[in-house]
């Protein structure tokens, strides 16, 4: 038995803590099985002198121990040791360390300082210090925030590698600071730069594209912490000594773009002018910092029919390009970003709306590397002007998001599917940038609570989202009024709106997600006042009949089922409906946690008005005959997933949603709000089969129709492309949108059948369900206690099935076709039995199959690694050469024989397409 993956507050070794009570977390791994912890110590020390000894505990807990010692001094580094023994006789011990940061804002002793250039000055400040050191140094540490986005070089290197800093927060109430390692500070003479962008403090944003949502002017505070080998400190700080000019950058916004003159001299000097924010209202870094994540390679330059030259980087995706240029000097390469092409191939930037996200660089005449540094695109096709020749190997495609663990993994013997569950976590690299967005491209990006929501449990399974939701949550809550609820965006630039169904019930749903995947209590009782403060502010505005039915809703958004030709967007399920689902479902859900948070009063104020709703919604929504009032596939689901409708009316409501399936033709033709459920719903009544029909359904309107339209990224409406390759043009229309990426629980909970029985995964159940179409499922998610792995096939009539759980865990299993489950001990485990379950899928005509097969992208790929031999035939050599398509038309008379090889290495290989 071993201990690893020690961590902070889910941070390893962090730096900057600004917890007063941090909590430890690790895992156990073993080659044995049924280990358990059996007790475990905690040491923590400062410099040697001990400040806390939890001592020997006799307890399994390894998940979030709190921290129980002397308090913690600021800027102080702490080393962390635990030790622990195992019910097979084992101790180990795991080391690390955190340090804390300034504790509180007030510890600042720097002077905030500002500019007083004029209004229409775009270029970005940069404020500027020199010192000198003359003694030898044994560390340095900075703590820096800004009042728009900042950038630190000390001697012209860059300080840290993070962006977008301090982040996105309310600023009217919060604002984090963050803590860097300082490496380059040089004997003698030193530089010190802060260049502060508007950010989202003092930019353009929001659907007017209005600035100044904050404040009209940047400002920076800043220290830097010098320790000399001596023992002595010296702290180099703003104040009226730093002096101020404007840069290279000569205008930076999110939504427009980034302006680089790098011919631009600015020999002018001013002093700074200080001015105030209220130190009270600063925190530490609450959540990882974005950064690059990733560098994709430019894939293919395009010369299109209107003669613009645009680089494929084949991925839609969230950052901005590198450029490596050596170009004349003042020679001007402008880059423009789009997420798709139209159908004659064409650039089409239409989905930005009015962000035109268009970067600029100026050379020098030097060899030169230009990226951008305060603005962020939505992308996959960039066209560029001001080149003659375009080098593939000069542009770098840079992803940005907040650095979250990636947690899950999921793969199926259909590459379409494979292809979704891709799209679906590019979508969430995307939009997990500092803040939930719902988008990364138009004019909007913004911190929709109703998108969140409805993805949390997915974006759970993919990465570990804990702190970056904490974070988020507390600015909810901080926006959240007793007269207006909680905002539809968080944080809010929209002005005071009346609260709104599934929207602003992300203040109770996400931190109970957030509880069952972590076992995290301290969110709930954070979250706890706003969680109940919400419920409070329906009830205020229930009528008589106990039910909220007035003001603004947004119903299913986007649902699929009202009239054609209505320009609404809340779909045909009743509004209220479905704000009265909500209603009851979160009013359950502060019920449970004032079980868990020991509340016992508000556990039974809770159930008694969690009754009343569901008695109201019965006589309101249901008639005696057990019809649904709404019998759209919302209205449906949402009944019977969230246990509202009386027991005698369920099977009723039931066979009214397999019928409107049916009639759809097996399709869906729900919104934001039915779509998170649907397949959920199906598989927990009997219906999995019919959820898996649904579910794999190739053609408008569904998951994989996107895929097979060439989506790399989740969209925003189901048909946001039409079949004929015409684009929606509502003016609403992302495509990298993630809140129908909400599926992505189902297939991990239903189809690899990975699920919590208790908080945190201490207690797994394994349930992988079949459906036809998929003959295998592998997916691993690295649970806080370790990697839970459930892997199953189903071919020449056998079921195998492989199971993975971590070491101080317990699990269920339930194997598929098999009624009654195995209680299962950490360890690996291998099953193998036969069957008489045919998952195949019907096949196409000849015809039509081979042409599905080598029109799918990843065809190659998948002959290559499961049926290598055919890589000689002569015909997969041809088509190397010449387009896909064109092989059809150029060799008919190989068709066959070609097509019967494929079928054949995928029927060996379980793959199906």
């Amino acid at each position: 038995m071993e201990l690893i993956d020690l961590k902070v507050e889910y941070q390893k070794n962090p730096l900057g803590l600004d917890i007063k009570k941090p909590r430890f977390s690790w895992k156990l791994v073993s080659k044995e099985r049924d280990v358990l912890q059996t007790a475990y110590r905690i040491l923590v020390k400062n410099d040697g002198e001990s400040v806390w000894d939890s001592g020997e505990k006799d307890c399994s807990s390894s998940v979030l121990i709190e921290y129980n010692g002397q308090e913690l001094e600021p800027c102080t580094l702490y080393q962390v040791q635990v030790e622990v023994w195992d019910n097979k006789g084992h101790k180990a011990i795991v080391s690390g360390s955190f340090e804390t940061g300034l504790l509180k804002g007030t510890n600042f002793c720097a002077d905030w300082i500002t500019h007083d250039y004029p209004a229409d000055e775009t270029g970005c400040p940069v404020f500027t210090k020199e010192f000198k050191v003359e003694k030898e140094i044994s560390k340095v540490r900075m703590y820096a925030t800004a009042l728009g986005v900042y950038e630190i070089k000390l001697n012209g290197e860059k300080v840290g590698d993070s962006y977008f800093s301090p982040g996105w927060t309310n600023y009217h109430k919060r604002l984090q600071y963050q803590t860097y390692q300082v490496d380059g500070i040089l004997p003698g003479e030193n530089k010190l730069e802060i260049t502060v962008g508007n950010g989202w403090y003092k930019g353009i944003f929001g659907f007017t594209c209005t600035p100044n949502h904050y404040g009209d002017r940047v400002a920076v505070l800043a220290e830097v912490h010098i320790t000399y080998c001596d023992g002595s400190t010296e702290i180099i700080k703003t104040d009226d000594s730093w002096m101020v000019t404007t840069g290279i950058i000569r205008s930076s916004e999110i939504y427009m773009g980034e302006t680089i003159d790098t011919c631009y001299k600015e020999e002018n000097l001013s002093r700074v002018v200080l001015t105030t924010f209220d130190k009270e209202r600063i925190v530490g870094q609450e959540s990882e910092a974005v950064r690059i994540t990733k560098r994709l390679p430019a894939k293919e330059l395009i010369n299109t029919p209107k003669g613009e030259k645009v680089i494929d980087f084949h991925q839609n995706l969230t950052g901005f390009v590198e450029l490596k240029v050596t170009g004349k000097p003042g020679q001007k390469i402008t880059i423009r970003h789009a997420e798709v092409l139209d159908k004659d191939g064409n650039f089409y930037p239409d989905t930005l709306r009015l962000a035109i996200s268009i970067d600029q660089f100026i050379c020098n005449g030097e060899e030169q590397t230009f990226l951008p540094h305060f603005t962020f695109h939505g992308f996959r096709y960039i066209a560029i002007e001001g080149l003659e020749e375009i080098n593939l190997e000069s542009f770098t495609a840079c992803v940005l998001h907040t650095q979250m663990e990636e947690t899950g993994t999921f793969i199926s013997s259909n590459p379409l599917v494979n292809q979704l569950q891709r799209n679906i976590l590019w979508s969430q690299r995307g939009n997990f940038l500092d803040i939930p967005t719902d988008c990364p491209q138009r004019d909007e990006r913004l911190g929709w609570t109703g998108d969140a929501q409805v993805f949390a449990g997915t974006a759970a399974y993919n990465m570990n989202v804990a702190s970056f939701f904490s974070k988020w949550l507390h600015d909810l809550a901080s926006e959240q009024t007793e007269e207006f609820g909680v905002p539809h965006v968080v944080p809010n630039i929209l002005g005071n709106q009346d609260g709104a169904a599934a929207w602003s019930d992300a203040a109770v749903i996400i931190p109970w997600v957030m509880y069952e995947t972590y076992g995290d209590v301290r969110i709930l009782e954070e979250q706890f006042e706003s969680m109940e403060g919400w419920i409070n502010y329906i009830t205020a505005r229930c009528g008589t009949n106990g039910l909220w039915q007035t003001g603004f809703q947004y119903g299913d958004w986007l649902g699929l089922d009202k009239e054609e030709g209505s320009t609404e967007r809340t779909g045909a399920t009743d509004k209220y409906l479905v704000a009265n689902a909500y209603y009851a479902y979160s009013t359950n859900i502060v019920r449970k946690t004032a079980e868990v948070l020991n509340k016992l009063e508000d556990v039974q104020k809770y159930d008694q008005l969690y009754q009343k709703i569901k008695r109201a919604i019965n006589e309101e929504y249901i008639t005696a005959a057990g019809r649904m009032v709404s019998e759209t596939q919302t209205g449906c689901v949402l009944a019977l997933h969230f246990d509202l409708a009386e027991e005698k009316y369920r099977k009723r409501i039931l066979k009214s949603l397999e019928t409107n399936i049916a009639n759809h033709k097996n399709h869906l033709t729900t919104g934001f709000v039915g779509t998170p459920y649907l397949c959920h719903t199906l598989s927990e009544n009997n219906l999995h089969d019919l959820a898996g029909a649904l579910f794999l359904k190739e053609d408008y309107p569904s998951w994989l129709y996107a895929v097979k339209k060439g989506a790399t990224t989740i969209w925003e409406r189901w048909n946001s492309i039409l079949p004929n390759g015409d684009f929606d043009t509502s003016g609403m229309n992302s495509l990298n949108h993630y809140a129908y990426g909400s599926i992505g629980e189902w297939m991990y909970r239903k189809l690899a059948g990975i699920n919590q029985l208790e908080p945190g995964y201490k207690k797994i159940l394994i349930k992988p369900e079949f459906i036809k179409g998929i003959h295998s499922v592998e997916a691993t998610f690295n649970s806080m206690y370790g990697v839970i792995k459930s892997a199953w096939k189903c071919n020449d009539k056998k079921i195998k099935v492989d199971v993975e759980i971590p070491a101080n865990t317990t699990a269920l299993l339930y194997l598929p076709e098999k009624e009654k489950p195995l209680e299962l001990g950490s360890g690996s485990y291998q099953f193998e039995y036969e069957t008489e379950t045919n998952l195949e899928r019907d096949r196409f005509t000849m015809d039509s199959t081979l042409k599905e097969i080598f029109d799918e992208p990843v065809a190659i790929q998948i002959l290559n690694q499961y049926a290598p031999e055919m890589m000689n035939h002569p015909m997969i050599e041809f088509a190397y050469q010449l387009s896909i398509r064109e092989i059809l038309a150029t060799a008919p008379g190989e068709t066959e024989t070609l097509f019967k090889m494929v079928i054949d290495a995928l029927n060996r290989t379980e793959v199906s397409i």
